[in-house]
């Protein structure tokens, strides 16, 4: 077992088996490796199976066909689940509840002792902003605060691996910008990061590599500089052009003595490539590839 691996999944498998409607393939054969202390992007559209593939990870399910390994043990394995934190797309709170004692009960579960609890919940609402806000019911709270008590609540148990699924719904820019940072923040201390959100412009701020997922099969992985590299084009940065230097810059360039001319390749943006990748998927499966779901045996 190599120890920099702290997700492997191996021709993993989910069938929902309907009950007078037809059986349903909700992710098909999917193989992903995240390495420890990256922050790895899980895209793609509704339906696409990443909520499968989270479920299946963390235990909640079991698989049809193939393996998930978490942490060096098979997914859903009691100890592992231990040093896991988990945000998911809706955070359900105790309203009556205020954000120090909610993150005092959550310790208790974990059986993390007393003085530790409170070091832990200072610095954690100190982290997500929340210390002005600690005493105040959770059922005064936004859906923003609650949102970052749902954050600081999947970090009670300093988890070696953290899965937070659409972290930044319900924040202002600036929260956005703060969930970023700590996500950055968990990157820097050797932290495992599993990113699920629809914001493709925060996975581009963040993931080290990400996966494209479309209709329960894997499209493409990859590091972001891999994939948003757009190697057709080359693209010439050159300070002080004059215009007519512009119109020339093929045959003047080594003559003109510029030395700050870079030759880089430019890269797509991840939402342009997101988009690229599923229609180029629809368009395959337009041209006469049978749709899975019509294939899974009752």
């Amino acid at each position: 077992m190599n120890p920099d691996v702290v997700i492997e999944t191996r021709d993993l498998t989910k069938i929902y088996i309907g009950f007078m409607k037809p059986n349903v393939l909700a992710l098909d054969h999917l193989n992903l490796r995240v390495g420890r202390g990256e922050v790895f992007g899980l895209l793609g559209p509704n339906g696409s199976g990443k909520t499968t593939t989270t479920k299946l990870l963390l235990g909640l399910i079991f698989p049809t066909e193939g393996t998930a390994t978490v942490l060096g043990s098979p997914a859903g394995d009691i100890a592992a689940k231990a040093r896991i934190g988990f945000l998911p797309e809706e955070s359900y709170l105790y309203k009556f509840l205020n954000a120090e004692e909610t993150l005092d009960f959550y310790g208790r579960i974990f059986g993390i002792p007393r003085t530790i609890r409170r070091k832990r919940t200072d610095a954690l609402l100190s982290l997500v902003g929340l210390q002005n806000a600690r005493k105040r019911p959770l059922g005064t709270y936004s859906k923003g605060m609650s949102r970052r008590l749902g954050i600081a609540q999947a970090l009670i148990n300093d988890p070696e691996l953290i899965f937070l699924d659409e972290p930044t719904s319900g924040l202002d820019p600036i929260g956005r910008e703060q969930v970023k940072e700590i996500i950055v923040e968990l990157k820097n201390n050797a932290k495992t990061v599993l990113l699920c959100t629809h914001l493709l412009p925060d996975v581009q701020d963040v993931c080290d590599r990400v996966a494209i997922l479309n209709d329960g099969r894997l499209c493409q992985q990859g590091s972001l500089d891999e994939l948003l590299l757009m190697k057709n084009r080359t693209q010439f940065t050159v300070d002080g052009l004059t215009e007519p230097q512009r119109q020339q810059l093929r045959d003047l360039l080594n003559r003109m003595g510029h030395t700050t001319v870079q030759l880089i390749h430019p890269q797509d943006t991840l939402s342009s490539l997101f988009k690229k990748i599923i229609e180029a998927e629809g368009r395959r499966v337009e041209a006469g590839r049978p749709q899975r779901k019509d294939n899974v045996p009752e």
